[in-house]
């Protein structure tokens, strides 16, 4: 089957393309290239420059190339900046879906896989998060991809269309560095960017109800989260009805003490040790996935564990300089 990968040229959709032609999937990518780089995509993939914003060049290339499914990763995910630029995120994450969905109805595509977010449960007080918990998004990303999910579900009720929602929990680690994550917005990231600088990394708060005060999160390998899309994509290829919301975690959680450790003894910069600061507004003291049910539908499993994630990063980070 052919597939659209939006925001394929980005960190994680990148991943989704290679993983997708690896199962022997055909690819199609369109990417505004406002994060993403066009070096990410093999050259033998179609690559369309442009937004999902704009019906004509999604009409184009549904007109173009004879797409069977989506899988929409393209979007914007910075959590800071959706508080500051609500609108911008609403516009661009629901107006992009919506003008997406649109253009698919038209061309007759009703297969879809969504890249959503943990982040729509918001702050949940239990030790294990399933799909059932009541979502309370706590910023304008959460909201944005909650109302993408609901756009999806109706819009699928009404067009008789099938869809899988992936909602990702802390992603991390690279498949290959040429890869791995440009940006430093993330935990791991993070943490490289001080000890590159000779400054100690930066922990939010260690006064949590956690074992060691400091939060727990569950981090989960970007190429575990590819396999997670080929495995949606699959499901629908083989029942077009399919209609499923469904967490993508390791269902075990690690606190950030532990991964500034894993850090600083993988980097060989145990010399810098964290500062620990004011608790940041709204950061839940833990959110770990429970990932019985990805697992029962898809028969998808985590591979990869948090040292993976960590040494995968750190050679992608070294690429850059």
């Amino acid at each position: 089957m052919k597939w659209l990968v939006t925001g394929g040229a980005g960190y994680i959709g990148a991943h989704v393309v290679q993983a997708m032609l690896a199962a022997g999937e055909s690819a199609v990518v369109l990417d505004d290239l406002s994060t993403g780089a066009r070096s990410r995509v093999p050259d033998h993939v179609p690559f369309v420059a442009g937004s999902v914003l704009d019906s004509a060049v999604l009409a184009e290339v549904f007109a173009a190339h004879e797409i069977d499914g989506i899988v929409h990763v393209a979007g914007k995910k910075q959590v800071g900046e959706s508080v500051a630029r609500p609108l911008y995120y609403y516009e661009e994450n629901v107006g992009g879906l919506r003008t997406l969905l649109s253009a698919a109805v038209e061309a007759g595509v009703r297969r879809f896989v969504f890249s959503s977010s943990a982040a729509v449960y918001g702050m949940p007080d239990v030790d294990l998060v399933d799909e059932d918990c009541p979502c309370r998004p706590m910023n304008p990303y959460g909201e944005s991809k909650l109302a993408g999910e609901w756009l999806i579900r109706a819009t699928a009720a009404a067009h008789g269309m099938g869809y899988v929602s992936l909602r990702y929990f802390n992603v991390a680690g690279a498949a290959a560095p040429e890869l791995a994550d440009a940006g430093a917005f993330n935990l791991i990231p993070m943490v490289f960017e001080k000890l590159a600088a000779d400054r100690s990394p930066t922990i939010f708060g260690a006064d949590y109800p956690t074992p060691d005060g400091t939060c727990i999160r569950d981090f989960i390998h970007v190429e575990d989260i590819a396999e997670a899309h080929v495995a949606a994509a699959q499901r629908l290829a083989a029942a077009p009805d399919t209609a499923l919301t469904l967490n993508v975690g390791r269902g075990e959680g690690t606190s950030v003490r532990e991964v500034v450790g894993l850090i600083g003894r993988i980097t060989g910069r145990t010399d810098l040790p964290p500062v620990v600061v004011d608790r940041r507004p709204g950061d839940p003291a833990q959110v770990v996935a429970r990932a019985e049910r990805i697992a029962a539908e898809l028969d998808w499993k985590a591979r990869h564990g948090i040292e993976s994630m960590i040494e995968s990063a750190w050679a992608g980070w070294q690429l850059r300089d």
